[in-house]
């Protein structure tokens, strides 16, 4: 294996146990300290796979992630002490694609490691027309506005295909309500207005196989919404 890996955490006990076992798998691996450190590694290039700490001193992981989410579509598996469910929400909500919290499994990780470079490689290396968007067991083809789940054909309005292409082309960005509803009807928004609030609730009535725990539309409360696995 080739692949490189940035480890993130300012303990270097927990950096030199994921190497070893990253090392004994075959990857490569480079190290940082601090979000900021990682920041500037990823502007390096070469990085196909992030373990990146929450709590470090300078930049913190979730600010990290969020910074590196500006540009790259690197997969991020967040690390942590923290194990209330807010805090995993945070760190996906920001861009991560994983969470697993301290004291961990190297196995565990070294296994999460392996799924992501898996998902991330199926889908470099799938081509996909440019009108064509596909996310696990969704499809949306923009050119025809349909929608498609494990291939049966799913009735959107035109207003609901709008909002899913918005979000699903900026995947892993959070769109305010304000923002979605000035882009989607050109209209300028008016203060406690869930216009956008009930579009989504029906997108995933129709889309999720369990509305109330998303795997596709996520909320980001007090901000909005974003869509991303």
């Amino acid at each position: 294996m080739s692949n490189l890996i940035l480890i993130v955490d300012d303990e270097k006990e927990i950096r030199d146990l994921i190497a070893i076992y990253l090392k004994n798998e075959g990857y490569n691996y480079k190290f940082a300290s601090t979000g900021l450190e990682a920041i500037k590694a990823v502007e390096e290039g070469d990085i196909e796979l992030i373990i990146l700490d929450v709590m470090m001193p300078v930049v913190n992981g979730i600010d990290a992630c969020v910074e590196i989410r500006r540009k790259h579509n690197i997969p991020i598996i967040m690390l942590s002490a923290k194990v209330e469910d807010i805090d995993k929400i945070m760190g996906l909500s920001v861009g991560a694609d994983d969470y697993i919290s301290k004291p961990f499994n190297p196995l565990e990780l070294i296994a999460r490691v392996k799924a992501q470079i898996r998902r991330a490689t199926q889908l470099n290396s799938t081509k996909q027309d440019a009108d064509i968007l596909i996310e696990n067991e969704l499809t949306l083809n923009l050119k025809e506005g349909k929608l498609y789940k494990n291939n049966e054909e799913i009735f959107i309005t035109p207003t609901e295909l709008k909002i899913l292409k918005l979000l699903w082309i900026n995947k892993g960005i959070t769109f305010a309500n304000k923002d979605i509803y000035e882009k989607v009807w050109d209209q300028d928004y008016m203060e406690n207005n869930n216009t956008v609030m009930v579009h989504i609730r029906k997108l995933r009535e129709k889309i999720e196989e369990h509305p109330r725990k998303p795997l596709y539309i996520f909320t980001v409360w007090g901000i909005g919404y974003k869509f991303g696995i």
